[in-house]
């Protein structure tokens, strides 16, 4: 199994993130790197080329772009997704987390920790819907697809 050596998010048109979403970014990029799973599996009779791979994320015409090479720089594959199905679990995710930064300051550890617990679970959500739409294009484990998701949500912010 192969995996992500190098991530690139395109945020050049999107308004500057806030420390909180910067911190996200942070954090789900250092994670991603430390241990992932990525493969490319045969598709239409083609192989593609092996990894480990560099990865870019963007939002071109309204969809979600993955832009794959090798770490040479030979072009792996390109998917493009539908931002759609990713839409309300985004919004979601950020209202949850908004609710978790706003408790982090002033409220109980026990409220703290509801909190986290259910913005794990939309995060999980994020995570299984990325799985679904990458079925044939690209093979992730689940830590792999929930710090990618949380790429997205980066992404799908300033969109």
């Amino acid at each position: 199994m192969s995996h992500i050596s190098q991530i690139e998010i395109d945020d050049r048109n999107l308004p500057p993130p806030t420390p909180e979403i910067e911190q996200e970014r942070k954090v789900a990029m250092f994670d991603l790197l430390e241990t992932n799973t990525f493969d490319l599996p045969r598709r239409d009779d083609r192989v593609a080329p092996d990894g480990p791979y560099a990865v870019g994320l963007s939002i071109r015409d309204k969809r979600l772009v993955f832009d794959i090479n090798t770490e040479n720089g030979e072009k792996a594959a390109e998917f493009h997704l539908s931002l759609s199905p990713f839409r309300q679990v985004v919004k979601d995710y950020w209202a949850i987390c908004e609710s978790y930064y706003d408790a982090v300051k002033t409220q109980p550890p026990s409220q703290i920790e509801t909190i986290d617990m259910a913005r794990r679970g939309i995060h999980n959500e994020g995570a299984r819907v990325l799985q679904e739409r990458l079925e044939g294009k690209a093979v992730i484990d689940n830590d792999t697809s929930r710090r990618l998701f949380t790429l997205i949500c980066v992404l799908h912010f300033g969109s």
